[in-house]
């Protein structure tokens, strides 16, 4: 049983520790990083994590369990479709927009493409989110497949804060773009169209 002292140790590692591995990644960051930036000697970060891949799950879960867990309406949502589509889009870019290291960890992920890594992280974390997300899709078009059409909602979504770097340099560009009601407002209007969602 942790007492309180110990969580609260725990989790000013897990602060420090996230950061760290959004920036430099899983390869770059040593336990010897942590607890330099931790303050605090290796020796008190075993005590807490038996090892850097224990830690590492443990920041995924700091940062993504509780914000992905209901990111999705609940089948039991009896509001219209259109309004269901928009607040899920909306939770979605409010999520992306309000925290960096999020988006930076998901895309180290996806890059540096460590199987095993993936399948873990895929079983402790995303199954149950994207399984809502699914059914939630397979409610607005029951012709599509639900697992295509959930990755294009997800991949649309993150789109739009993966290119935030470039896209002012590109064609028409605006700061307008990032604002998360736009992109809110756009991307439904654009599932709206293209799903043939009704009100």
């Amino acid at each position: 049983m942790q007492t309180k002292k110990t969580s609260s140790a725990r989790t000013a590692i897990l602060e420090q520790a996230t950061p760290l591995f959004a920036t430099k990644g899983y390869s770059g960051v040593s336990m010897r990083d942590i607890s330099k930036k931790v303050g605090t000697s290796a020796a008190a970060l075993y005590h807490h994590f038996p090892d850097k891949q224990s830690l590492y799950m443990a920041v995924m879960e700091f940062v993504f369990a509780d914000k992905v867990k209901n990111i999705a309406p609940p089948p039991e949502d009896n509001s219209p479709a259109s309004r269901q589509l928009e607040h899920f889009v909306g939770n979605f870019v409010n999520l992306l927009a309000s925290d960096p290291c999020l988006r930076a960890l998901l895309q180290r992920e996806l890059l540096d493409g460590d199987e095993a890594r993936l399948k873990l992280l895929a079983k402790r974390l995303f199954i149950g989110p994207f399984e809502a997300i699914a059914t939630f899709a397979k409610s607005l078009s029951s012709n599509s497949d639900p697992h295509m059409l959930a990755v294009s909602m997800i991949g649309l979504l993150l789109f739009h804060f993966e290119t935030i770097p470039i896209r002012e340099f590109l064609p028409s560009g605006e700061d307008k773009h990032n604002n998360t009601e736009v992109i809110t407002s756009h991307v439904t209007q654009l599932l709206t169209t293209a799903l043939g969602v009704s009100e």
